[in-house]
């Protein structure tokens, strides 16, 4: 009967309206998962608000680099909506599914997500490049409208570039409804195909080459300019150079060798490799760059830095008073029944 309907599925071109996700030993200690990954997606919903709210609420902080860094982090808290809320649910449910609709739309985010946050790396690296090696034009060049029109077109361009590879995606029939991970990606939902996939394997590469291998050497080249007019600057102005370049060196460091060991995952059998390490691998760059980017902006960039800790201090202190107001009014109100009970 698995044969017949195997046969049926693939001469039909359909597809399972409800997909397995493989959780394996996890659903031992689905409660204590699913309460890690509560508090997991509580900070990065917290401290990326924070970073991008400090930067809308100080018009001294509305300048190029970190309109920039709040596009980073709105990008994670894009690609993190995806992924968090729904191994959520599924760690306190019966069963671990997946409609075949919101698997499609979780390929969909996390895919956009992570090519989204290498086109938004390389944009900042051009955002550098121009103020360290052509400061005197970098204000006419680099205006809000060229900062808004960069932000789209990086966005834009990761869209276009993606939605072909889903469309070819779409078009498979399914012949299997195990996926291998605990959530969904691209490659998970192609190789569960009936048919030949051969043009998605091809167009796969074209895209791995494109974000993984292009744009990190724009980014490169970016940084051999910067160094070059730092190796003759002053002292003073490679310090301060150092000090904006350092937290998009070690953004752009975390989130390449995070991607390169979800491609590792794909190149070598999966499932040759143990449960734990192939879940930790698969889990490196929806996990750590949301969580570090905001930690990484908003401590070692001491204008943000300053900023947040302005805010954070006077919304406590908003808080006391509130409170004392509050103990005052409690306390004033006894006395009067007091007085009126006499």
């Amino acid at each position: 009967d698995a044969t017949l309907n195997g046969k049926m599925l693939n001469i039909t071109g359909t597809h399972p309206s409800l997909l397995t996700l493989n959780f394996g030993p996890m659903t031992e200690l689905k409660y204590l998962y699913s309460a890690i990954t509560f508090l997991g997606f509580l900070i990065i919903v917290v401290s990326n608000c924070a970073v991008i709210s400090t930067v809308a609420l100080n018009k001294s902080l509305q300048e190029p680099m970190y309109i920039f860094i709040s596009a980073i982090c709105l990008n994670g808290l894009y690609g993190s909506s995806s992924f968090f809320p729904n191994l959520f649910v599924n760690l306190i449910s019966k069963t671990q599914t997946i409609s075949y609709v919101g698997c499609l739309a979780q390929v969909f985010v996390i895919h956009t997500y992570m090519g989204g946050e290498l086109a938004f790396l390389t944009v900042m690296a051009y955002d550098r490049y121009l103020c360290i090696c052509h400061p005197l034009r970098y204000n006419t060049i680099m205006s809000l409208s060229m900062v808004l029109k960069l932000i789209f077109g990086a966005w834009l361009f990761i869209i276009c570039l993606f939605t072909v590879h889903f469309a070819l995606t779409i078009r498979l029939p399914l012949c299997d409804s195990f996926i291998l991970k605990i959530y969904c990606d691209n490659w998970s939902v192609v190789r569960l195909s009936c048919i030949d996939t051969t043009v998605n394997n091809i167009y796969g590469l074209f895209i791995t080459v494109v974000i993984i291998v292009l744009l990190p050497i724009i980014i490169f080249i970016s940084y051999i300019e910067i160094l070059k007019v730092c190796i003759r600057a002053s002292k003073d102005f490679r310090s301060k150079s150092l000090q904006t370049c350092t937290p998009h060196l070690m953004t752009i460091t975390n989130f390449v060798i995070n991607v390169l060991f979800e491609i590792l995952l794909h190149r070598f059998s999966p499932t040759n490799l143990s449960y734990e390490l192939r879940t930790v691998m698969s889990l490196q760059y929806l996990v750590v760059p949301p969580i570090l980017n905001p930690l990484i902006y908003g401590w070692k960039t001491r204008e943000i830095r300053v900023k947040l800790t302005k805010l954070l201090s006077s919304k406590l202190a908003l808080h006391r008073l509130y409170t004392k107001t509050a103990q005052f009014s409690s306390f004033f109100r006894c006395r009067v029944g007091e007085v009126v009970m006499k």
